[in-house]
């Protein structure tokens, strides 16, 4: 039986990753800040599936909680077949409104974070000759707004890299890279919804079966939806300085209020 590691398990797109992997019957290990809610959710999801679920509480904008997953990741008694790099935040408000530390947070958690825990993972599973990555990103990664987007970029271009580099190694990565979804997000970041037309929402649950199966044909980037495939198609053939214009008055329109 696999093995499933899933940082931000406990809400969200992370919850819907490890729901759709326990029924298909893999073991998990969730990783997530709150103790208490990791315990719940591991008990749920091994009493519903017959799974094993071990817990992790680990703050991935430490050192100390990134240095935790890596370890686990580098268990080669107990292997990771497969990464889920979920945990992320958003932050309220413009550039320069929003506090240095609160920016370096989301990079430490993003960037940081997402290099070292795929490095550990992928390391293991090359010399085993199988395994994936799952790196969370954004729609957001695609247009120039902010701190979250360019963290975003990142990841999806971090991603296509490494899945280049490792090609043929057993190993498959790929960049997830959803629109509005219905989750915690927005709340915890102080973020009002009510202006986001109802047609951009997304399902959690369904993004998570669309994703799983594009990383099982090998792709390396996944837009799973048809809204947001077609709205992506606009935003490649729309010139970088308009681009710009838009991307600002939409996150105005939509972003944090």
């Amino acid at each position: 039986m696999t093995t499933a590691l899933i940082t931000g398990s406990t809400a969200g797109i992370g919850a819907a990753f490890a729901r759709r992997l326990a029924t298909q019957g893999h073991n998990l290990v969730l990783v997530a800040r709150d103790t208490e809610r990791l315990a719940e959710q591991a008990t749920e999801l091994h009493d519903r599936h017959g799974i094993e679920a071990e817990v992790l509480s680990a703050d991935l904008s430490t050192e100390r909680g990134i240095a935790a997953v890596e370890a686990r990741l580098g268990d080669r008694t107990h292997p990771v077949d497969l990464l889920v790099n979920n945990a992320g935040f958003g932050n309220k408000g413009r550039y320069l409104d929003v506090s240095m530390a609160d920016e370096l947070a989301m990079i430490k958690v993003h960037v940081e974070a997402v290099l070292r825990l795929t490095s550990a993972a992928t390391e293991s599973m090359r010399s085993r000759g199988r395994g994936g990555v799952v790196n969370v990103a954004s729609v957001a990664a695609f247009v120039p707004r902010g701190t979250y987007g360019a963290s975003k970029a990142w990841v999806v271009q971090f991603t296509q890299g490494a899945a280049r580099d490792l090609a043929g190694s057993g190993v498959r990565l790929m960049a997830l890279c959803p629109g509005f979804v219905r989750t915690e997000f927005h709340q915890r970041a102080g973020m009002g919804t009510d202006n986001i037309p109802g047609w951009l929402w997304l399902d959690a649950d369904k993004l998570v079966a669309a994703a799983l199966a594009d990383l099982a044909r090998g792709k390396t980037v996944s837009i799973p939806d048809p809204r947001y495939k077609a709205l992506m198609g606009v935003v490649k053939l729309t010139p970088r300085g308009i681009l710009g214009g838009v991307s600002s008055r939409t996150g105005r329109k939509y972003g944090p209020q």
